[in-house]
């Protein structure tokens, strides 16, 4: 039997682009013969992200689909939880449903693992030569100090702890006790992959093609501030 790569896609009012994303993950030829299984979970949106998905599942019924929805809102990190909860593969991978991120690029986070080097790949958008889209500098700096701060506390040397793509061994990360809700999810899961016994941690460079707020961006100020917290909390306070 086939190994498999689970991909969990949290999605809040993503309608307009649930499709173009679950395209490109379509489209994506796995090295290793890895199977897909997709798993969307919808966070309860308010616009027709539900209604997206289902046409897109009528109309592509070779693609290994499973679809969960959260009955209230309760945040990306939850919407996370569930995903990972029901994630079957052997390999898992967080994958948001705007289109910052490019899934061709999966198999450069798998590369480590299947080689037999790592346990968990973090893609990192400040790292080697591929193409980034240009926009703010407070979030580009304040990307680099979460990650600075991150790095003192956990004694690791990542160059971005906040990126969407990072890819586990299943078990390891259906293993953690994860407790945040929102955008607390980065720092909290990086804190606690740290102290797993003997893991092994690699990060490869990958592209970045990112939204304005006018576009659909989500995170802001508030949430770089409970990161902070997040950072804290999960490596004093364990």
């Amino acid at each position: 039997m086939n190994q498999k790569l689970s991909i969990v896609i949290p999605a809040y009012n993503e309608a307009a682009t649930i499709h173009h994303i679950l395209d490109k993950v379509k489209a994506v030829a796995l090295i290793g013969n890895l199977e897909k299984e997709i798993i969307i979970v919808n966070d309860c949106s308010k616009d027709d992200t539900e209604g997206a998905i289902e046409r897109y599942r009528s109309q592509n019924q070779d693609l290994n689909i499973q679809y969960f929805k959260h009955e209230v809102n309760k945040g990306k990190g939850a919407a996370l939880h569930t995903g990972i909860r029901c994630a079957s593969g052997d390999y898992l991978i967080i994958q948001d449903a705007d289109l910052e991120y490019d899934p061709q690029e999966y198999n450069i986070l798998l590369q480590p693992v299947l080689d037999g080097f790592a346990d968990v790949v973090y893609g990192s958008r400040f790292m080697g030569g591929n193409p980034h889209r240009i926009l703010f500098f407070w979030h580009s700096l304040g990307n680099k100090m979460l990650t600075f701060l991150s790095n003192a506390m956990t004694n690791l040397n990542l160059t971005d702890m906040e990126t969407c793509y990072k890819l586990f061994r299943t078990p390891i990360i259906q293993g953690l006790d994860l407790k945040e809700q929102r955008f607390g999810f980065e720092p909290e899961v990086t804190a606690k992959i740290a102290r797993v016994p003997k893991i092994r941690i690699y990060e490869v460079g990958i592209s970045y093609y990112g939204r304005t707020y006018e576009e659909g961006k989500k995170i802001n100020w508030k949430d770089g501030f409970r990161a902070i917290y997040c950072i804290l909390k999960y490596n004093l306070g364990r």
